[in-house]
């Protein structure tokens, strides 16, 4: 037989699932993702109507520090008032534990009997739980909160405003190195594949299927940048 400490069981724990990757994942896919698509969409939206190229490069740089400020702020609060909710609950729970701990405990063996575990045996691990660490017992099986998904905010605000230039950098970047001709389609281009690409990796990441993921990516990628481009265009046939 194998014999397991606890940190390689916890190892081992993480490497079968994908859940303790929530928190950074949804953070850096959602800024990669906007990074690219409303820039793009942006700067599209800008040739189309005729724009020079010192105008696109104004707009593709003002939109990609505005983006990335904007992305990691947003982030940050959100996630800031998760986490203050969350630890509102456990001042709640840890006050409901020093005036009422033979309710909370019966609370708890309760909670082990709706998830099918026998009277006894409910009691003995809500004791046992409750000796060990009662605030954490009650964290984790009452309210739903874990050390794995608690709320980070600096995490996510670090993780979404250096996804979102990683994503909105490629655009601006061929903006910076090729001629205007034909430049809308061929940043559109690239973008959609990439959204592809990362929307396949997000995908894989969360276990999730690769094909239907790209082609989320891509259609939403598609419907931003046509409706921009078909903006730009009325701007322009109106000047």
């Amino acid at each position: 037989m194998h014999s397991y400490n606890q940190d390689m069981l916890d190892e081992h724990l993480k490497g079968d699932h994908y859940g303790h990757r929530m928190g950074w994942l949804r953070a850096a896919v959602l800024g990669a993702n906007d990074g690219i698509i409303s820039t793009v969409s942006l700067l599209v939206g800008v040739i189309a109507s005729g724009a020079s190229k010192e105008q696109v490069l104004l707009v593709a740089f003002a939109a990609l520090t505005a983006g990335a400020i904007s992305m990691a702020a947003g982030e940050y609060v959100s996630v800031s008032s998760q986490s203050d909710t969350e630890k509102a609950d456990l001042e709640i729970e840890r006050r409901a534990l020093e005036n009422n701990w033979e309710q909370e405990q019966a609370e708890l063996a309760h909670i082990y009997r709706e998830r099918g575990v026998s009277v006894e045996t409910a009691e003995k691990v809500a004791f046992e739980l409750m000796q060990h660490d009662a605030l954490g017992a009650h964290a984790k099986d009452e309210l739903g909160l874990s050390e794995v998904h608690a709320a980070k905010p600096l995490q996510a605000a670090l993780a979404s405003a250096t996804a979102f230039i990683s994503g909105a950098a490629i655009p601006v970047l061929l903006i910076v190195l090729l001629p205007m001709e034909n430049l809308g389609y061929i940043i559109a281009g690239t973008s959609l594949i990439l959204l592809s690409f990362l929307g396949a990796l997000a995908a894989k990441t969360g276990g999730a299927n690769m094909v239907k993921g790209a082609i989320r990516m891509f259609v939403w990628g598609s419907f931003a940048m046509a409706l921009t481009t078909y903006v730009g265009l009325q701007f322009g046939a109106a000047g």
